[in-house]
């Protein structure tokens, strides 16, 4: 009977070990058959997939729906400048306002093209100078405005360019805003006045770098504020350098202190 008990017995790290078939955490891993296996690379391949063409359709579409949101609210907003009027008059037509917003602003221009028109923009527009924080709003937005302008003028952004900045190597876009000479006591030297946008367009520093070390790419002025803009992105894949254009300099003595 005590050779029976013996046999019988089982140490405890045997039994600690032993397999629970009621628990399924226990119980070993069964191998995965073939089709198991082939099912998930199938599903792997077709999420795969459905992901690819989900963020194609978004980048598709994200161009078009935000161009659509920002045309339909603009063209609520210039219509809210007129429709309040012509539903007084018991006209509710959509887009009549958006049309007479139109013609107000091309006959503002045909105004201020003339010379009673311009006069009366100037004084206006003195009095705008003379508010404190008014001012620098109107003094960006109009730096801006004139940037595109059909009519350039002095004020105006003259050529695109490019220029090291800010270490050997690296390029940095901007505008040539005007050009001054340095006269120095070696020589006189031609510099030109760089404005390099560092927060989209409105902020930025100005460099003054010699005129030959400047390098004309063939770009529109509308185009580099669209590369600016836009970050980089409407960036074309060529760019190249045209020979620097004759220009007046503005001979503005920069003299030495003692």
């Amino acid at each position: 009977m005590a050779e029976e008990k013996e046999s019988t017995s089982i140490p405890l790290s045997q039994a600690a070990e032993a397999v629970d078939p009621e628990d399924p955490a226990k119980s070993p891993p069964r191998p995965s058959s073939p089709t198991t296996s082939t099912r998930k690379a199938c599903c792997a391949v077709l999420q795969s997939w459905v992901s690819r063409k989900f963020m194609t359709g978004c980048v598709v579409l994200f161009p078009v729906a935000v161009t659509f949101f920002i045309t339909w609210w603009f063209i609520q907003f210039v219509d809210g400048f007129f429709s309040p009027l012509y539903a007084k008059l018991g006209i509710n037509i959509f887009g009549l306002g958006f049309l007479t917003s139109l013609v107000f602003i091309f006959l503002v221009g045909i105004f201020v093209s003339s010379w009673v028109g311009s006069t009366i923009f100037w004084v206006g527009e003195w009095f705008i100078k003379k508010m404190p924080f008014v001012r620098h709003i109107y003094s960006a937005s109009k730096q801006v405005s004139t940037a595109i302008s059909p009519d350039q003028n002095t004020t105006a952004f003259k050529e695109v360019a490019i220029i090291r900045h800010p270490r050997i190597g690296e390029y940095a876009f901007g505008f040539i805003t005007s050009t001054v000479v340095l006269q120095t006591d070696k020589g006189d030297e031609e510099l030109c006045s760089v404005y390099v946008p560092t927060n989209h367009l409105y902020i930025g520093d100005i460099f003054l770098v010699n005129s030959e070390e400047i390098i004309r790419p063939n770009l529109s002025i509308r185009e580099g504020i669209e590369i600016i803009v836009s970050g980089g992105m409407t960036m074309p894949q060529v760019i190249a350098s045209m020979e620097p254009m004759p220009r007046k300099s503005q001979n503005i003595r920069l003299n030495r202190m003692a």
